[in-house]
């Protein structure tokens, strides 16, 4: 048992900066994303790769420790006041003044990308556009379907989590009961197979059914999936036995991790948009896919555990506050940052790393904002005052942030 899990907070910061690193780069890749660099191409979808299988499931893991320790530091009820009130602000802020930028050059793109009859067609298709995006009244539509509003786009993982949270209470009293047989559960090479099994047949069964939407009433694989690995978290937050396990198998779990990763490489290029694969080969592939994302989730808590789990100081408790803000305001940045900088036609080699940067600039201005005043703190996840216990050394790490 321990109260400290300053791992889990280092853990947190370099998840969600890949996270911010992602969608940055879902600006320069084919797949579909809100705007797009007239360089787009396929040159490094491989290397998105290596992280798209599990970085959102780390988070909702981690994020379920983190509701843990919170949640031991007071009642249910208190417990669902104070993740409420920290989570609702910002999917609020998000929902109507951080995303609707977002839209907005989603939008003029697309219309730009039409020809000229259609885009005489959508020549009003932004005009009083926050009064039609706030009242759901747009109208933008496509072949593809129609972009619905108001939305909360990438915060869609905040809202997920204030469902969760709510779903978790009653569960409480069973989830702090149950780490003894968990842990008999992922006992050995059981650390792999047992997680693996379970994440496999989710994606092999409902996946097919009812994909991933990010729309909460009926993302239904998603929902069984991340509760799951959220309430994982809460169960084995304080087992020191699982984290001493995932350091001892760290680097055998980072080699399958590495092995799944390059035959869903090759898989890929071997079966490239309109090339269908039979359906036992799909369900393999699915099965190696959630082999990936365990076993890289193993090996991440492993080497945070060995290398980061002291490592306390300014900068962790910094970046702690920091990372939820930057994680907030980020995506606005890099589409409306995006859109610019690719009518400039700067080098590839110049403009993305400027956008990285701009991006990076962006994110550190809204925290020091955010944070310098009173009134906006609570809306960008930060408590409304400075915790008076900020300076003491017993103080659990894992609890200074939004997760």
């Amino acid at each position: 048992m321990t109260d400290r899990r300053y791992d889990m907070d280092w853990l947190r910061i370099i998840a969600f900066a890949l996270l911010i690193l992602y969608h940055v780069g879902m600006f320069y890749v084919t797949w579909d994303w809100h705007v797009k660099s007239s360089s787009a191409s396929d040159t490094i979808e491989p290397l998105m790769m290596l992280t798209n299988p599990w970085r959102l499931t780390l988070l909702f893991f981690v994020s379920g420790i983190a509701t843990r320790f919170m949640a031991d530091k007071m009642s249910a009820l208190k417990f669902t006041g104070a993740r409420m009130g920290r989570l609702w602000p910002p999917l609020l802020l998000a929902m109507f003044v951080i995303v609707p930028p977002q839209s907005y050059y989603e939008i003029v793109e697309a219309v730009q990308a039409m020809g000229p009859a259609q885009a005489t067609q959508y020549a009003g298709a932004v005009d009083n556009f926050y009064v039609r995006y706030a009242t759901g009244s747009g109208n933008w539509c496509d072949a593809d379907g129609c972009l619905a509003t108001p939305t909360y786009n990438h915060m869609w993982f905040v809202a997920y989590l204030i469902i969760y949270s709510l779903v978790l209470v009653p569960l409480l009293p069973l989830l702090r009961r149950i780490p003894k047989a968990v842990s008999v559960l992922i006992a050995g090479p059981f650390l792999i197979l047992t997680p693996w099994l379970i994440m496999a047949a989710l994606r092999i069964t409902l996946f097919p059914i009812f994909g991933e939407s990010h729309d909460f009433r009926d993302d239904w694989y998603l929902h069984a999936h991340y509760f799951g690995v959220f309430l994982f978290g809460v169960a084995i937050a304080k087992n020191d036995v699982f984290f001493q396990r995932c350091m001892n198998w760290r680097w055998a779990a980072l080699a399958i991790a590495l092995a799944s990763w390059a035959v869903l490489i090759l898989y890929s290029n071997a079966h490239p948009d309109g090339v269908t694969p039979p359906d036992w080969l799909r369900n393999v592939m699915r099965a190696v896919r959630q082999l990936d994302a365990w076993c890289a989730i193993i090996a991440a808590i492993g080497f945070a555990h060995k290398h980061l789990r002291n490592a306390d100081g300014p900068v962790r408790r910094l970046l702690t506050v920091a990372i939820f803000p930057f994680y907030l305001i980020h995506q606005t940045i890099i589409v409306v940052a995006g859109f610019y900088l690719d009518d400039i036609n700067l080098p590839l080699a110049i403009e993305a790393p400027l956008l990285i940067g701009t991006t990076a600039l962006g994110c550190w201005l809204f925290f020091e904002l955010g944070r310098r005043v009173p009134v906006l703190r609570v809306w960008i996840g930060l408590p409304s005052k400075l915790p008076t216990d900020r300076a003491k050394p017993n103080a659990p790490a894992i609890a200074e942030g939004v997760s």
